[in-house]
């Protein structure tokens, strides 16, 4: 068997990471003709989220090995990922992939962004198709608009529809994450009436020092869902908090873990959710880097 032929068999047995993202702040500052939102946002990833496992197979069929309740099988971001891969590359191989959740839907964290940017990583690498990063966020941004960011697994500052990323560093605190039991429709929050669609421009220089920023989604979300504004006042009395997205999930950021974990400990008993660090490298991009680095070897 050869090295990379043994290198592809071994991939097939490891679980590839969907990291949640959190967005900082979530300004938007006008709207295009065509509807779409202009953005402007800060992503940054945390080290908890969903796990992917992939088997390749030779009959050219992308199959989910356990459906998503609730969800048509062509309609599944992972599913529509693999097959926009498959006609791009043209490869006659195929797939069954099967979807650890652990990341709540409609909560704001990017679980089905993430999810479909992870299978287009790692079936690029065990298809071999051969693109490279540029090309990937491409068809992933037919996906969705979140869907470059966890491609290029780096921390960003976000402009256009979301689509235009440039990395940045940031502090990597532990942060509390709290999941109300809603999910909250993004359509329907972005097509409000009341939502702010006229916020001041701001750089990337201005919101690293400090520059008072918000979620303006929250506001509606408050309003619509008393839930997430129960979650939100609970945790702002530890620290502020903030809504991610267009929610549900809000968060916190903390100096310690210990701190994190004492905190979340005070909430568990009514809140779901989970404590995890910040990082500014995906968990993705960390093993993609680490395979990289064993195949050049």
């Amino acid at each position: 068997m050869s090295h990379m032929s043994n290198q592809l068999e071994v991939l097939q047995g490891i679980g590839w990471p969907a990291p949640a993202k959190l967005n900082l702040f979530l300004h938007i500052t006008g709207q295009r003709p065509d509807g779409y939102h202009l953005l402007q946002s800060a992503f940054q990833f945390v080290d908890f989220g969903d796990e992917l496992y992939f088997e390749l197979r030779d009959d050219g069929q992308v199959r989910l090995s356990e459906p998503l309740p609730g969800v048509a099988e062509e309609d599944n971001l992972v599913v529509r990922a693999a097959r926009l891969l498959q006609q791009d590359s043209q490869t006659a191989r195929g797939v069954t992939i099967r979807v650890e959740k652990n990341l709540p839907m409609g909560g704001g964290l990017g679980g089905g962004s993430s999810d479909a940017a992870t299978t287009l990583v790692v079936l690029n690498i065990l298809w071999q198709c051969g693109l490279d990063e540029n090309e990937l966020a491409q068809l992933g941004l037919k996906l969705g608009a979140d869907v470059p960011v966890f491609v290029r697994g780096e921390a960003a500052w976000a402009e256009g529809v979301g689509e235009l990323l440039t990395p940045i560093l940031l502090d990597e605190p532990w942060f509390v994450v709290l999941s109300p039991d809603i999910e909250v429709s993004t359509a329907e929050i972005f097509s409000h009436p009341q939502l702010q669609r006229d916020c001041r421009a701001i750089t990337i220089r201005d919101f690293l020092a400090g520059t008072d920023v918000r979620n303006v989604c929250e506001t509606v979300v408050r309003g619509y869902y008393p839930v997430v504004n129960k979650a939100l006042e609970q945790l702002s009395s530890y620290s502020p908090a903030r809504m991610t997205g267009t929610g549900a999930c809000v968060f916190a950021a903390f100096e310690s873990e210990e701190l994190a974990r004492t905190v979340y400990a005070s909430l568990a008993d009514k809140w779901s959710g989970f404590v995890a660090r910040g990082v500014n490298l995906s968990p993705l991009k960390k093993t993609v880097n680490k395979f990289c680095n064993e195949s050049a070897k």
